[in-house]
């Protein structure tokens, strides 16, 4: 099966070589190709060019992953990097008479802004509460409209080798106990691309939208205290804690378990021992 992966960052190399251990060839395309694994097939392909400069895509592909990473988080890089690349890719599909049997973007759960602490689940509302979460809801939209059957992938916080932004906060003592609860949702970068090729791959016909996200939200305060404890280092105190989310709530991830998909890190706590121990590697 001949698969291509738009915008091979971290996640999208990950999901590349793990469609390429299950024995299937795979085309990546990025800004700089030459430190794709030399396995991939690769193009230098900037997802923010006009389409018509982008290569042809086989006639013969069947599945199409498109991992897009704003290089910055700022309105007019999102737009190019999720909107206006989303355009592209139709742009792109129709030209060259492409239809894949799969078609998944990776989005994020930024788009459904705060719940106050409750659940959510694919079947809440979207509430965007930044210009960067309204252009990923557009982009979903768009995608669906061209192709009912797309798949969209909410992540949360992606973690894993390499993303050491909370373990770094504890090293360094900067970390900061939120004096109210806030919970956090995170996912295993590991397990984000397990899911791609779960859901590219299944015998059932997927669902439009999963959440991708481990078994258990937790508060930012527990997963400080258990990295602290990790590190033997002393528990962060109680004070004006940065927190980078979209709002205050707890992701199910019920949808992704029903299709019979496994987390090789149910929670922060096999993920940041994993990370800790040292296993894995960032994609550069």
């Amino acid at each position: 099966m001949k698969v291509l992966v738009l915008g091979a960052g971290d996640l999208g190399t990950e999901v590349g070589l793990r469609f390429q251990a299950a024995g299937h060839h795979v085309t990546a395309w990025r800004r700089r190709p030459e430190v794709l694994p030399s396995t991939f097939a690769s193009a230098r392909v900037d997802l923010g060019t006009n389409a018509a400069t982008w290569p042809r895509i086989d006639a013969d592909t069947e599945v199409i992953v498109f991992t897009p990473a704003a290089p910055e988080r700022s309105e007019e890089a999102y737009r190019r990097t999720y909107l206006e690349a989303t355009r592209r890719l139709i742009q792109t599909l129709e030209r060259d008479g492409v239809t894949p049997r799969r078609l998944l973007m990776v989005s994020s759960t930024a788009v459904f802004g705060d719940a106050n602490g409750g659940w959510v689940n694919e079947d809440t509302p979207i509430a965007p509460r930044t210009a960067t979460a309204q252009i990923l809801a557009e982009a979903e939209t768009l995608l669906h409209q061209f192709s009912p059957s797309a798949i969209v992938l909410r992540l949360a916080g992606i973690y894993g080798p390499g993303r050491n932004y909370l373990i770094n906060q504890v090293k360094t003592g900067a970390a900061r106990k939120p004096e109210h609860s806030v919970w956090t949702n995170r996912i295993h970068r590991d397990d984000a691309a397990a899911a791609v090729v779960h859901l590219c791959t299944m015998e059932n016909t997927p669902a439009q939208l999963y959440l991708g996200i481990d078994h258990e939200p937790a508060e930012l305060s527990e997963v400080q205290t258990f990295l602290a404890h990790q590190l033997g280092l002393p528990e962060p105190q109680v004070g004006a804690a940065t927190v980078n989310r979209g709002g205050d709530r707890r992701l199910s991830n019920a949808r992704l378990l029903a299709t019979g998909f496994e987390f090789s890190f149910p929670s922060y706590r096999e993920g940041y021992a994993s990370v800790l121990g040292g296993h894995g590697v960032r994609h550069p």
